[in-house]
């Protein structure tokens, strides 16, 4: 009997040491303020909690309240700093490979692989991310101008014939078509893979819960992943064995490299940067395009003046039908204040993290080495010290930067040396998708347009629109007007 009290009070004791120690982590100075949370599960059900709101998720925003622009917390087992102080940011952006290192938490990780971009620093990280620039470069994109315009006329006419097209998808496809043709030759028209498919699959449990059991997203997730890289290994196996004289797509330059001496790059690294450009050429542009239309359609001003922009192009020409030009692309102010404010809002990317590679100083906080800090874009996007009324869409907002890329109070794109490579190609696919949309259809919504935010963007029942080409349009409402 004594024995069993004894042992009970021994394991009493060692849980509530394990308890306070979790709660209290070591440190040699003062840490941030804030909640460590259960132990183990930390806060993570609270930060994975839906929203419904544009505005700062209900997680961040009651902890900026209580404990202010930098706090602590524990998501998915580790240790993490938030940050919303736009300082403080710009200060780890700036310490890239010196304070900091980019680092995703080891499930997120598990999900992209090994070799993933994350995981790449130093030389490594800037030879592929040059590698990438000769791809999605303003050179290359000048070069691309052409064939973008001619998809997305191509696909305006054939959602032009549908009763009701779902934005999301089906301008999700209209850009992994694009990317996939340039990046490895792939046509979903001629090949028996279902690779969007896959992606969808992994795209759906890429921000959830850590669960790796058949049946959940995060299990769906890793599975899609794997069916991916499977099928790109096959295919650049196929391609290294009929390898052509002259490079065609990113597939062939990537094999050129792997086969020079000396070279840096991996068969494991060159796979997972196709999944990477992949994933994020069509996953986020079709959410901010998707995102831009719903604002147009609530916003009647804004279009207004964005369509007068396009229509003023077509205007000017000598010929109305000629192709788009860079010059032209380059001329459209209103477009790229249009496409910041969207992007702004969107706050596709809800968090940017790095890892302290050495203990850090920060005003009177201490910063341990090895613990994660997340950058936290939608706080100093939606801070009203940075922009005035934020939850408003007010592209005019953007007079005089329009071309604002990164700075300490816009971080749509990242910031540093990982600033998204891709941020032109997203942009010339908007502003081109745009122009096409705005000089020759109209639309009205049909139905959904309504987010979800879990901690990513979502349409949990899609934004439904139809198509009308603009005398088809005139059409049917001078048709209802004789009618009524």
């Amino acid at each position: 009997m004594w024995g069993l009290c004894v042992g009970t009070l021994v394991i009493i004791s060692i849980t509530q040491y394990w308890i306070y120690r979790w709660r209290n982590p070591k440190c040699n100075g003062k840490l941030p303020p804030g909640s460590m949370g259960f132990p183990l599960l930390g806060e993570t059900l609270q930060f994975f909690t839906p929203s419904t709101s544009f505005d700062i998720s209900p997680f961040i925003k009651r902890r900026i309240e209580r404990y202010g622009p930098v706090f602590k917390t524990s998501l998915v087992g580790r240790p993490l700093i938030v940050s919303t102080d736009p300082d403080f940011n710009y200060f780890i952006f700036q310490q890239e490979n010196k304070l900091f290192q980019c680092w995703y938490p080891d499930t997120f990780r598990k999900i992209l692989g090994r070799e993933n971009l994350a995981d790449l620093h130093g030389s490594i990280h800037k030879y592929v991310k040059n590698m990438v620039l000769n791809l999605v470069g303003p050179e290359s994109l000048k070069t691309m101008l052409p064939e973008i315009e001619q998809v997305a006329q191509r696909t305006l006419q054939q959602w032009s014939c549908e009763d009701s097209v779902e934005l999301k998808e089906a301008s999700a496809n209209m850009i992994f078509g694009l990317t996939a043709k340039k990046l490895i030759g792939y046509d979903s028209n001629e090949s028996k893979e279902d690779l969007r498919g896959n992606f969808d699959a992994f795209i759906g449990g890429l921000i959830s819960f850590p669960l790796n059991v058949p049946g959940t997203a995060y299990h769906k997730s890793i599975q899609g992943r794997k069916r991916v890289l499977r099928t790109l290994k096959n295919m650049l196996q196929e391609r290294q064995a009929k390898l052509r004289n002259t490079p065609i797509d990113f597939f062939d330059y990537v094999i050129e490299e792997l086969e020079k001496d000396g070279t840096l790059l991996t068969e494991g690294m060159s796979l997972n940067l196709m999944f990477a450009l992949l994933f994020a050429s069509f996953e986020t542009t079709s959410v901010a395009t998707t995102l831009a239309l719903k604002f147009l359609s609530d916003h009647p001003l804004v279009l207004k003046q964005l369509t007068e922009e396009h229509e003023m192009i077509l205007k000017q020409r000598d010929n109305a039908d000629s192709g788009l030009t860079w010059e032209e692309y380059k001329s459209m102010t209103f477009t790229f204040q249009f496409i910041n404010e969207t992007v702004r809002l969107a706050n596709i990317a809800p968090g940017i993290f790095r890892r302290a590679m050495t203990e850090i100083n920060f005003k009177e906080y201490i910063i341990p080495a090895g613990w994660t800090v997340m950058v936290c874009p939608p706080a100093v996007h939606l801070n009203p010290a940075n922009y005035e009324d934020p939850l408003d869409f007010n592209p005019w907002r953007w007079e005089g930067m329009e071309k604002t890329d990164a700075s300490k109070n816009f971080l749509a794109f990242g910031g540093g040396m990982r600033f998204c490579v891709g941020a032109d190609f997203a942009k010339v696919q908007m502003a081109v998708f745009l122009h096409c949309l705005l000089t020759k259809y109209r639309w009205k919504v049909i139905s959904g347009g309504n987010i979800v935010r879990t901690p990513g963007v979502q349409f949990p029942d899609g934004f439904h629109i139809q198509i009308l080409k603009k005398e088809d349009a005139c059409m049917t409402e001078k048709h209802e007007t004789t009618s009524t």
